[in-house]
């Protein structure tokens, strides 16, 4: 996206959409320090984050119906969401939330920009909120950070270094446990804590492999993963436009850069280059270039700039929310008819598929009549099909299950036993006949309805077809 700021500073030599901030002319790794932001944006952000730290930490003890109210077990393919278990079979409800979700994102992002990476991505708060927290706290802020890094190895910097990583470490073991029971349950994590190693070399291990993944992020890789991993930064390029609501910074005031001299005519505008924006960014862009993508929405440098304009007595807002158009117009950013259309069209879309989840069945069945049998002649004045049933159940309590006709004369044989039971949160098989009346048999496919009883309560009512003798 080509913007009105390159054009005004006449930088025709200018690069940095040829490469990314954090890697230098010769491919080595650019080390962001980044000053420790101030101001109301990171404020709010601050608090928001608690919010998030709380809830995750927090939902894996959240019970529903004696179920967790997430749990992804991929290796036993066995998901809950807000407390409803998910088999396989339910596949395409994920498959229809995935596509939701891309949809979802496409509006978002289009009305709102990366909204969601600067205030909501686990990623930008972990590292923000929590390990870049420490940092400073050990470290120092940014020009302490960067005199300790070239420092000499005294036992000054081996104390603060060995420190810094051991909280890493810590905070990644950490995170990696309530990962993890998402995964297999804060009770089985439960077990691998307490119990004898030996019998959870499987669990221990993904404890320590979760856990280097976090420390090796966080510690070492940090913003890399927004601008180099995350797609969602490369896909920003095409799912933005002129009308989405960015980090921008208002060129129109803010060029030709400088700071006038006293008792001379000012011909500058009110940036004076003071490359405070750059020093609080995370990921090392000038947002003054214009929008990049490596920029997460984070605000950190709509706080520095504030607080400049602040000192030298102009109005706030030189960087702020706005999109490409309001800063042309010289407009303030408005909530538009397409923000409010979008922004009905992506409820409408979360709305869909939350009736989707909450509408799901917890008893899937499925009736087959048995292969290469067509029908069995009972006597003179019945005739019989075989039919074999499989059974999910979803719910907490075994269902001894009883079959009947809802909707034709006849009767159900469930054989070896008058009912077929299905474990609780597990499956279920058995086979019946259906017996018909000759009488009431009237053409070589009749379909029917069967009823699934739990006792007197109708669970589903599931159709299936019956042959009978041709002719009749």
């Amino acid at each position: 996206m080509i913007t009105a700021t390159k054009k005004i500073q006449q930088k025709s030599t200018e690069s940095f959409r040829d490469h990314i901030a954090t890697v230098d002319e010769k491919g080595k790794r650019n080390w962001i320090y980044a000053q420790k932001p101030k101001g109301k944006f990171y404020k709010i952000r601050t608090y928001l984050s608690l919010f998030y730290f709380l809830a995750f930490f927090g939902l894996p003890f959240v019970q529903v119906n004696g179920r967790p109210l997430f749990l992804f077990n991929v290796t036993e393919a066995k998901f809950i969401l807000f407390g409803k278990l998910f088999w396989p079979q339910d596949f395409f409800i994920l498959g229809l939330g995935m596509i939701t979700f891309i949809f979802f994102i496409i509006l978002f992002t289009a009305a709102f920009g990366r909204l969601f990476c600067g205030w909501a991505c686990p990623q930008t708060n972990f590292m923000e909120m929590m390990f870049r927290k420490v940092e400073y706290w050990i470290e120092g802020d940014a020009a302490h950070q960067k005199m300790l890094a070239n420092a000499p190895w005294n036992s000054k910097k081996i104390l603060k270094k060995t420190t810094k990583h051991l909280a890493f470490y810590l905070l990644s073991f950490i995170i990696a446990n309530f990962f993890l029971s998402y995964i297999i349950g804060v009770k089985e994590l439960e077990k691998i804590i307490t119990e004898p190693l030996t019998a959870h070399i499987g669990g221990f291990a993904s404890l320590l492999v979760f856990s280097g993944v976090f420390y090796g992020v966080y510690a070492f890789f940090r913003e890399q993963v927004c601008t180099v991993v995350c797609p969602y930064g490369r896909l920003q390029g095409v799912l933005l436009d002129k009308n989405s609501m960015v980090v921008a910074y208002d060129y129109k005031r803010g060029e030709p850069r400088g700071l006038g001299k006293k008792n001379t005519d000012n011909v500058f505008g009110d940036c004076i280059d003071c490359f405070a924006c750059v020093k609080v960014c995370p990921t090392g862009i000038d947002i003054r270039d214009g929008v990049q993508m490596e920029c997460v929405g984070c605000t950190a440098c709509i706080d520095a700039c504030d607080n400049i304009m602040d000192k030298i007595g102009k109005p706030q807002g030189l960087i702020r929310y706005a999109s490409e158009n309001s800063i042309e117009k010289g407009e303030p950013l408005k909530y538009t008819s397409r923000m409010k259309m979008y922004t009905g069209l992506c409820t409408l879309v979360v709305v869909i598929l939350s009736v989707i989840l909450f509408t799901r069945k917890d008893i899937d069945a499925t009736i087959m009549r048995t292969p290469g049998i067509l029908f069995q002649e009972r006597g003179t004045d019945s005739v019989s099909n075989l039919y074999n049933i499989k059974l999910a159940n979803k719910t907490l309590s075994q269902i001894p299950l009883t079959i009947k006709l809802e909707d034709a004369k006849g009767k159900v044989e469930i054989i070896g036993k008058p009912f077929i039971d299905v474990a609780k949160e597990g499956q279920g098989s058995g086979s019946f006949f259906i017996v018909l009346p000759r009488k009431d048999i009237h053409d070589r496919k009749s379909e029917l309805k069967l009823g699934l009883y739990e006792g007197e309560k109708q669970i589903e009512v599931v159709k299936t077809n019956f042959l009978g003798p041709v002719g009749h």
